[in-house]
Formats: structure tokens, C-alpha cells, sequence
């Protein structure tokens, strides 16, 4: 669902459906660039409501920018806000909301998952805070799965993970 601006009903525009809001965006970023770090941080408090953080022109015209495209087309959806959330959590390792960003497809502590690849089977063990493959931990199966076969893989798909029960499907994609 589209964000809306407030107290409207109608929906943002998004780039490339309007020509001139999209010359007015593209007037703004411009702008910036001629303007004076002073200048710059006045915009930042016309725009974000704070003090600005700081005097690096760089960050200062990254995030006004993306503050201006964000007032005109909109920002992030609840639910991907709520995600980068839990995994800026999750990172940190903050207990409190560290389980809401556990996937459910994740098997119990103690589980053995069995894949065979080019012809060798290769078991990895699943710990409460990670995984081992042949004595090493990993942080995701994903993380073992590009260990074994030395190519990007969703590691729930390289092992056959069932969405709703979590346990092994098969070898073989």
C-alpha cells in the first residue's frame, strides 16, 4: 500500500509519473550543491527538525536529498521499517526484540541437516546462535551454503527448508 500525505487521501507520486514534480525534485537536489555548508545545515533543520550532526558536506547533501525525495514520494512502509528494526537489533544482539526477527524456518538447536553436493554429503549442525559445518560456525546457512559450493545461495532453499515446518525436503535443487 502506497503512503499517502497526511490528512489526504490521495496517493505520492512516484518517480517518473509526473514530469514537473520530478523537475522539482531534481531542481532541489541540485540546488544543494551550490549552497554553503552553513547553508546546508539550515536546510537540514528546515527539513529533518534537528540540528545537523555535523559539518561533512557529504553526508549533509546525502541525507537532505534523500529527505526531499522522501517528502515528495514517500518513505519506507511499516513493515519494512519494523524489519530494518529487528535486524538493526539482531546485529547489536539486543536480547529484548531478538527473537521477533528469528526466522521460523529455522530448525531446533541440535538439528543435523544433510545435503549432498557434488557427490559429498556434508551435515551441518544447528547451534543456538549459529551453525557448524566440519568444526567451523557460521553465522547463517547461507553462510554454509556459499562455503560448500563457493557461490551465493539462499540457504534455506540450499537445504530444503519447508516454510511452515522447518525440517529437510530433499537434496538436490
Amino acid at each position: 500500500m502506497r503512503t499517502t500525505r497526511q490528512g489526504k487521501n490521495t496517493a505520492l507520486p512516484r518517480p517518473g509519473e509526473n514530469t514537473a514534480t520530478d523537475e522539482g525534485v531534481l531542481a532541489q537536489l541540485a540546488a544543494l550543491q551550490h549552497m554553503s555548508v552553513n547553508e546546508l545545515k539550515i536546510k537540514w533543520e528546515a527539513l529533518l527538525g534537528t540540528t545537523a550532526p555535523n559539518n561533512a558536506r557529504a553526508f549533509l547533501e546525502l541525507r537532505i536529498s534523500h529527505r526531499i525525495q522522501e517528502l515528495t514520494y514517500g518513505g519506507l512502509s511499516r513493515d519494512t521499517r519494523r524489519t530494518l528494526e529487528l535486524l538493526a537489533d539482531e546485529v547489536e544482539g539486543k536480547v529484548a526484540r531478538k527473537n521477533m526477527a528469528a526466522d521460523p524456518r529455522n530448525p531446533m538447536p541440535g538439528t543435523r541437516l544433510i545435503r549432498e553436493w557434488e557427490e559429498t554429503e556434508h551435515t551441518v549442525t544447528v547451534l543456538g546462535d549459529g551453525y557448524d559445518w566440519q568444526g567451523r560456525k557460521y553465522r547463517s546457512l547461507s553462510a554454509v551454503a556459499k562455503a560448500i559450493t563457493g557461490v551465493n545461495w539462499n540457504g534455506f532453499r540450499f537445504f530444503r527448508l519447508d516454510k511452515r515446518l522447518g525440517h529437510h525436503r530433499g537434496s538436490e535443487p
